[in-house]
């Protein structure tokens, strides 16, 4: 017998025979049940043997493309088609095969043996997290959740901004903590461990929680080791497994917006609302697991909830503090904010007193409905309050917040109204006063502030009332009133010293007049010689009330501000929210009084690099300064400031001011001017630097314009005239500049501009700092360092004033910015800060010496230079004598112009010179790279840049992978150079030692070395 058509699958593991080809054959088959049977044509079956017959068509099915069995597919072919399918997976590719679905996909079963790494990069999802079925805890306190969530935007009354709460698992029992900072959870948890043990009679045996750092630290680990507690935390962004926690967080919050929502008050009590949600919900939740309330499970009696009252209804107190008149009202008005915890009453808001008290005489109006205030609308908005816990869906570990809401709050909602606030001393207090400070809540004589801990309490005879759950709740809040000063607006003229009529002297004139014994006893006794550190000093000096004067004037020319009524809302509450004196930023609380501060500024490498393009094409560079420059940013906040003592409107003297625009002191000032004048510029054709936001350019056709701002001092150069004129029209329009000419002095820079190029120099701040430290008549030293003494931590050396030393080091590291031949060893010193020794200082002073005889040095910029960029590195292998680590030393040139230079200490031990130089080579590629990006916006394309190496087995590393055995051990982040070498950005080549101008920046050396350095890197003395 004889087949056709038969096909070779090789990866079929059996021979296949179609029975019913077999049968088309006129052959008969025969199955038993150990074999199979093929029969001669024409064998005969006894029809007394047969039981079932039916019609061979019947069985075959009619679709005659199905396809009943596929061959597998190899592990390559099913990878090709996987990813020609762009990543579906294999089910899905089968169903196709199956069902015959598409043409063109071969008809085998797809298989992957592993996972796809790009599905899973592309579609991994977190494991799912499913409820336990059997409760492994059987008592309560054998199990206890923890999670804090914080900080919110709206401090609660009493100044507090996280919320730390416990949930016991078997109960569901649940305290609430209330804290202003994350330092106090660790002292919190150790009280309410000792004692919720010590009220139960139980034992805690595991505290569950997340991996934020007031959870995981030394101080918890020890108490826990101390009284046998298990520590348990989630895995990191994993929030599900510390889910109970999380989930009473999500219910307390929502219960408190529902409350704030209905009661219609600011979201400054959400505290209070929090506090109150939890200690229902203890009493009124129902645990599925064993059909009771919280409150029975953890105290085995059940509630008594007969005295509930709606969350801050209006209600009366009675007043029982102090002794009233015989028609004077018994009680004061206020609203319901909880329950107390010490006593049998109520926690009530005063709405007299403006304070939280606990009392029992009160009378609730349950079915008054409340209206809401007449405050700003974000106050009793309930979306916002939703958003003041700057909740996020981001979980991390570390110093990061866990939010109670974050599965269910993704986005956050800033707030527009912020009020700063008035302080309550008098003008005489606050010249005299100088440590009193702003926005202490001091309670009134009788005033009954509450510091809530649990005690059992009961209510009736059979009834039992619920306790308090466990809480720090303490808020009190006292109204602060406006200045009662009635000082006239204009300066009284019986406190004007001298002769009234007769013309002011100012200090320049006062000295070349030739005043009388009584005037002269006058002017050396009130004439400011000094700028006054105080508010009274300055009133008591004419030419600063003048300043002052002339001050408040641009104010209103500005516009800054607007006299206004201090904003209350209907129930007699001032809006205060965190309100603080502006003049005092550093009270200002963050999310709150501003959101985004950050205001760029330009580097000090920018502006060497803006001088040495304006060298290289001959153009003069400009200033202009803006008077009153942060008047002319408006911001977003609502912001309300006192009037400043001694300039009261007579008329208005109990109003405040409302800021429309930016005022000195306040956080966001910077940032506030920065877009007003980003914006103004961008409107008139500039564009702003890609990598330097400081930087605005304009064009026209080959011409260029540019400006660098820094905060309100702007330098500008153009290589055409005209386009500097333009642009000081420009923005004389719109501010009122005070133009100065020529560019001399930026940033503590001095810049001369000559005829053959720029010199930039710090002489007279060297005079300075030589007759500030008394170096002024020293004999003066030939090289920055001795080369014979290395410095060292020397232990048995005489220790000097660390504040005196560190005041030096500060002062020479400012004036690095144009002399780097101190800059060594500037560095070098500045490593023993810590604990300076004789020796130290010593090194110190010689780099004073030394600038006692090199005070006119400074980097020189000239015109004829070309403008190619380059660069050098070097390294000091073992250079720091502490630790064994090598120093970094590196510098960028554009020509002959040093625009750039570094010199820091290397952050690991390196293990041989190659090392060394390799990372050095990687810090230098670093500044390059910004120098390239940065000179793009001026026009101009840097590439294939040569860094100039010493060391033939560093450049061997950088430009042969092959190396790897060797380098492996090198942190990863210094191999990027290799890549920019790869993609021709750069490019290291080999210079011999004796030319390698980064040996200025590792090393000391004597004065022939010293010399052909500084004059190589283009550092020159006019004189």
């Amino acid at each position: 017998m004889s087949f056709e058509d038969v096909f070779y699958v090789e990866q079929l593991r059996y021979n296949l025979l179609s029975v019913s080809q077999v049968c088309d054959k006129k052959f008969g088959v025969f199955f038993t049940d150990s074999e199979c049977l093929i029969l001669a044509p024409g064998f005969k079956i006894d029809e007394n043997l047969i039981l079932l017959r039916s019609p061979r068509k019947t069985i075959i099915p009619s679709n005659q493309s199905l396809n009943c069995l596929f061959s597998k597919a190899t592990h390559d072919e099913s990878n090709l088609w996987h990813r020609r399918m762009c990543h579906i997976n294999f089910k899905n590719m089968n169903k196709l095969v199956k069902n015959n679905l598409v043409r063109g996909l071969p008809r085998k079963e797809f298989f992957c043996n592993d996972n796809c790494v790009a599905c899973l990069k592309g579609k991994q999802h977190k494991s799912s997290h499913k409820s336990k079925e059997v409760n492994s805890i059987s008592s309560p306190l054998q199990l206890i959740h923890m999670d804090l969530f914080g900080p919110t935007n709206v401090m609660s009354i009493g100044k507090k901004s996280y919320c730390l709460v416990i949930v016991d698992d078997f109960s569901r029992f649940t305290w609430v903590y209330f804290l202003k900072t994350k330092d106090e959870t660790s002292g919190l948890i150790k009280s309410f461990v000792t004692r919720v043990e010590n009220q139960s009679n139980l034992k805690v045996k595991v505290i569950r929680s997340d991996n934020g750092t007031e959870f995981k630290n030394s101080d918890i680990n020890s108490f826990c080791d101390e009284k046998g507690i298990e520590k348990q935390y989630s895995a990191p962004r994993t929030p599900q497994h510390n889910g109970v926690a999380e989930r009473r967080n999500r219910t307390l919050i929502e219960a408190a917006r529902s409350l704030l929502a209905d009661s219609k008050l600011p979201i400054t009590f959400w505290a209070e609302a929090v506090n109150t949600a939890c200690y229902v919900q203890n009493t009124t939740l129902v645990v599925k697991s064993q059909g009771k309330t919280p409150y029975e499970i953890f105290k085995k009696k059940k509630p008594f909830i007969g005295f509930f009252k709606p969350f801050e209804c209006p209600c009366t107190i009675l007043n029982t503090k102090s002794q009233l008149g015989k028609f004077d009202s018994k009680s004061e008005e206020g609203f319901l904010v909880g329950y107390a915890t010490q006593c049998k009453g109520y926690r009530v808001f005063n709405s007299v007193t403006r304070i939280i008290e606990e009392s029992e005489n009160v009378k609730c109006n349950e079915h008054t409905p409340n209206a809401q205030g007449t405050g700003p609308n974000w106050l009793f908005d309930i979306d916002s309050f939703t958003n003041s816990f700057k909740t996020s869906e981001q979980y991390c570990t570390g110093p990061s917040t866990h939010t109670s809401t974050k599965t269910h709050i993704c986005h956050e909602v800033q707030p527009q109204f912020v009020m700063l606030p008035i302080p309550t001393i008098d003008p005489a207090e606050f010249c005299t006063n100088d440590n009193q400070e702003e926005g202490d809540i001091t309670p009134q004589a009788g005033d009954q502030t509450v510091e809530t801990l649990s005690q059992p309490q009961s209510s009736q005879e059979d009834d039992s009332t619920p306790e308090q759950a466990d809480t720090n709740l303490s808020d009190s809040l006292q109204e602060e009133a406006p200045y009662q000063t009635r000082t006239q607006k204009n300066h009284p003229t019986t406190l004007v010293i001298g002769d009234v009529e007769s013309p002011m002297l100012t200090r320049h004139k006062s000295k070349q007049a030739v005043p009388s014994s009584s005037h002269l006893s006058l002017i050396s006794c009130f004439l400011s010689q000094e700028e006054p550190k105080k508010a009274h000093d300055a009133m008591k000096d004419p030419s600063w009330i003048e300043a002052m004067q002339e001050e408040l004037l641009q104010f209103v020319l500005q516009h800054v501000w607007d006299l206004v009524d201090l904003p209350v809302d209907e129930r007699g509450i001032v809006i205060k929210n965190k309100a603080r004196l502006v003049a005092q930023g550093y009270t200002q609380e963050e999310g709150i009084d501003y959101d985004e501060v950050f205001a760029p500024v330009a580097r000090i490498e920018a502006i060497r690099l803006f001088l040495a393009y304006a060298s290289f094409k001959n153009f003069k560079v400009y200033q202009m300064d803006v008077k009153s420059a942060f008047l002319y940013g408006k911001i977003e906040e609502e912001v309300y400031v006192c009037q400043p003592p001694g300039f009261e409107d007579p008329r208005y003297p109990d109003r405040v001011y409302k800021l429309n625009k930016a005022l000195y002191g306040l956080h966001q000032a910077p940032r506030a001017w920065y877009d007003t004048l980003s914006t103004y510029l961008l409107e008139n054709d500039f564009t702003r630097g890609v990598i330097d936001k400081t930087l605005f350019i304009k064009r026209e056709k080959q011409e260029i314009l540019l400006v660098q701002i820094y905060v309100d001092d702007i330098i500008f150069g153009s290589t055409k005239s005209s386009m500097c004129k333009e642009f000081e029209d420009l923005m004389h329009k719109k501010f009122k500049m005070s133009a100065m000419g020529e560019l001399t002095f930026f940033l503590g820079l001095q810049v001369a501009q000559k005829e053959d190029g720029i010199f930039i120099h710090q002489s007279k701040y060297v005079k300075d700092i030589l007759h500030k430290f008394g170096f002024s008549d020293v004999k003066p030293a030939s090289t920055p360092m001795e080369t014979h003494k290395h410095l060292t931590v020397d232990p048995e050396g005489q220790e000097v004033d660390v504040h005196h030393y560190r005041s030096m080091i500060g002062s020479l590291m400012y004036l690095t910015a144009s002399r780097p031949d101190i800059t060594f060893a500037v560095c070098v010193c500045a490593r023993f800060q810590v604990q300076p020794k004789d020796s130290h200082l010593q090194a110190v002073k010689r780099i004073f010496r030394y600038l006692k005889g090199h005070s006119k040095f400074g980097l020189w910029y000239p015109h004829d230079s070309p403008f190619d960029l380059i660069a050098y590195t070097d390294s000091d292998y073992g250079g720091a004598n502490m630790d064994r680590k090598s120093t970094t030393g590196g510098c960028q040139f554009l020509g002959s112009r040093l625009v750039s230079w570094q010199c820091k200490k290397q952050t690991s031990v390196s293990t041989s010179t190659a090392e060394a130089e390799y990372i050095a080579a990687a810090s230098c590629c670093s500044q390059v790279l910004w120098i390239q990006n940065q000179i793009l916006d001026y026009g101009l394309t840097f590439l294939n840049t040569p860094i100039y190496i010493d060391n033939s087995s560093a450049i061997s590393i950088v430009n042969n992978p092959v190396k790897h055995s060797k380098t492996k051990h090198i942190e990863i982040r210094f191999h990027f150079i290799r890549d920019c070498n790869e993609k021709k950005l750069i490019q290291v080549l080999k210079v011999h030692t004796d030319y390698q101008l980064a040996d200025l920046f590792t090393k000391s050396f004597d004065i022939g070395r010293f010399i052909f350095l500084i004059t190589n890197v283009g550092m020159i003395n006019p004189e």
